[in-house]
């Protein structure tokens, strides 16, 4: 696995979906009998290097230029060559339209090795990223979509996306998620934190993922219910000064910062319900773990997110502030209504997003 930023995961959807489908990709055998070996690449200020393997995936630390255009490329370009000469994998898999500038690598110098490319989003929409960047990795998603021998769209729009532009075939497999049980408010109470007393956002704090319109509409509303912000910038460090600036006069609104393990398990269960404010995304993972974890959903009324759960979650107008408040309005004044698609949202990512067939449809293309 080449592309992601390492595991266990801390942050990133990418890095989600890695895990989920090496972990399980890790307890099946291959049709010989032996169990897969897996082996992910991770950047050293991610995955501290005494991690060498991760329940019962091996963990191969490489350097990378940590800067915010140098960062992935300088890794997956050393992560590539460490593969075909190194490892002599039967399988590389890139993840990302980004890392996909590397395919060419293995497919020239290691011919025999099945390249495999999962196509997440169409990252260069992102508003981080300057000319240069949005260039380079329109040329990964080129060079990904043409010399890949399998191609997987996290999602139908991205597959109609490659179908219109390459007129390539592609196998279309989604995201995964665990059925998640609840988890009671233990680790979450220092930060004053109860059952269904705040709202909950988990985001890297990007400017596309539109956290600045969900606090200005939470600031027009009168609730004593908080609005709680999990997760980091990523090079983006201007954007998370000028949101805490925003919200300095609130004290209902809390960032909480990188969260994992029990903490963010605790916070994702005790929710009133969770927001996504997105403009532009692939397959949001945070999404589809809200869902898992009994959680409502307020999302963005862009076209994948409407594709997730059907009519399940409540949408509000992409970018549309005064929109946004007044949904979040009702479904305050809504508790049981909230309650209900919970449930539903809970049981429809079970059956549609089930890690164990994600991975079995993934092994198909493997082989």
């Amino acid at each position: 696995m080449i592309g992601q930023k390492g595991i266990p995961t801390l942050f990133g959807g990418i890095e989600r979906h890695v895990e989920g489908i090496s972990l399980n990709l890790a307890q099946k055998k291959d049709p010989a009998g032996l169990l897969y070996q897996v082996f992910v690449y991770a950047r050293p200020y991610y995955t501290p290097k005494k991690i060498k393997q991760y329940k019962k995936v091996n963990v191969v630390h490489l350097p990378s230029l940590k800067t915010k255009h140098l960062d992935a490329i300088s890794h997956v370009f050393l992560a590539s060559w460490h593969a075909i000469f190194k490892i002599k994998p039967d399988i590389i898999h890139y993840h990302g339209i980004g890392p996909g500038l590397c395919v060419w690598i293995p497919k020239l110098f290691s011919p025999k090795t099945k390249v495999i490319f999962t196509f997440h989003c169409r990252d260069y929409f992102h508003k981080k990223w300057g000319g240069f960047a949005r260039l380079s990795l329109k040329i990964g998603e080129m060079i990904s979509c043409y010399l890949a021998d399998e191609v997987i769209p996290v999602s139908l729009e991205i597959q109609k996306y490659i179908e219109e532009k390459y007129n390539r075939q592609t196998n279309f497999i989604p995201h995964g998620v665990n059925q998640e049980k609840f988890t009671p408010a233990e680790i979450i109470k220092k930060w004053g934190l109860e059952k269904d007393d705040y709202i909950i956002a988990v985001s890297r704090l990007i400017k596309h993922k539109g956290i600045h319109y969900l606090i200005k509409a939470f600031q027009n509303i009168k609730t004593k219910k908080k609005l709680v912000i999990v997760g980091p910038c990523f090079y983006t460090e201007k954007y998370e000064q000028k949101l805490k600036q925003i919200a300095k006069n609130d004290s209902r609104i809390l960032f909480l910062g990188t969260q994992q393990g029990k903490a963010l398990k605790e916070l994702f269960s005790n929710a009133y319900f969770f927001v996504n404010p997105s403009e532009q995304e692939g397959l949001p993972f945070t999404v589809l773990e809200a869902a898992s974890f009994n959680q409502a959903l307020l999302i963005s009324n862009i076209p994948i997110h409407q594709k997730m759960f059907g009519d399940l979650p409540f949408f509000f107008e992409n970018k549309n502030i005064k929109d946004l408040k007044e949904k979040i309005e009702f479904l305050l004044k809504n508790p049981q209504l909230v309650c209900e698609r919970a449930r539903k949202l809970r049981d429809y990512a079970r059956q549609n997003y089930n890690w164990d067939e994600v991975v079995e449809r993934t092994i198909l293309i493997y082989i």
